[in-house]
């Protein structure tokens, strides 16, 4: 079995090159509501570049030097953007049954990213290594061992959330994103819910 000959023909039954690279859009997604999938995603960018940034120069850097400290701040509040923009882009793509017209799994990976973002951040909050760590670690590691988890995941341990903060997580995130995305293009942003009565499709 050739992997990139299956992966290949794959794309080429899923996804066209006009679908990947869009030139023209629905009409509907000039709605407000649509936007909040991309805030999200503008975020998750600039977290990732904050990290990489953060990772090569290290905490003595984002501490002390005021370029470090900007960056360390621009970590921080892109992570209070990304979820406020998740929790709108949920809520809204929720009351539009955005799993409608076979878009299940575009649902469900969404869904799956969001949830994998969440321990990305606990993670995040506990590499901070101040007060606020000290303690968000201890009350996870009771919450962690009273679901019978913390076993497998000990917040206590520096090394153990820096690797899943910094490579691992990401990695899963990013993946899950892009499966994500990959259903929205092949199957287009979800139509909003057709008012009572009318049975004509949104024009594009």
């Amino acid at each position: 079995m050739n992997l990139t000959r299956s992966t290949q023909d794959f794309l080429k039954e899923n996804l066209t090159l006009a679908d990947a690279l869009p030139t023209e859009m629905p009409v509907y997604v000039n709605s407000t509501a649509y936007l909040f999938g991309v805030s999200a995603l503008s975020a998750l960018v600039i977290l990732i570049l904050t990290g990489v940034v953060m990772s090569l120069f290290g905490p003595d850097w984002y501490h002390r030097s005021g370029i470090g400290h900007f960056v360390n701040s621009l970590h921080f509040w892109s992570v209070q953007i990304l979820f406020l923009a998740i929790m709108l882009h949920l809520l809204t793509k929720y009351f539009m049954a955005a799993w409608r017209d076979g878009r299940d799994w575009t649902w469900i990976v969404g869904v799956l990213a969001f949830g994998a973002s969440m321990i990305t951040a606990l993670t995040g909050f506990l590499s901070q290594t101040n007060w606020d760590s000290q303690w968000i670690a201890v009350q996870a590691k009771d919450a962690l061992n009273a679901v019978g988890v913390g076993a497998f995941f000990n917040t206590m341990n520096t090394g153990q959330v820096l690797t899943l903060h910094m490579i691992v997580l990401p990695l899963v995130v990013a993946f899950l994103v892009g499966i994500h995305l990959f259903f929205i293009r092949r199957d287009s942003p979800v139509r909003p819910l057709p008012e009572e009565g009318d049975e004509n499709e949104p024009a594009i």
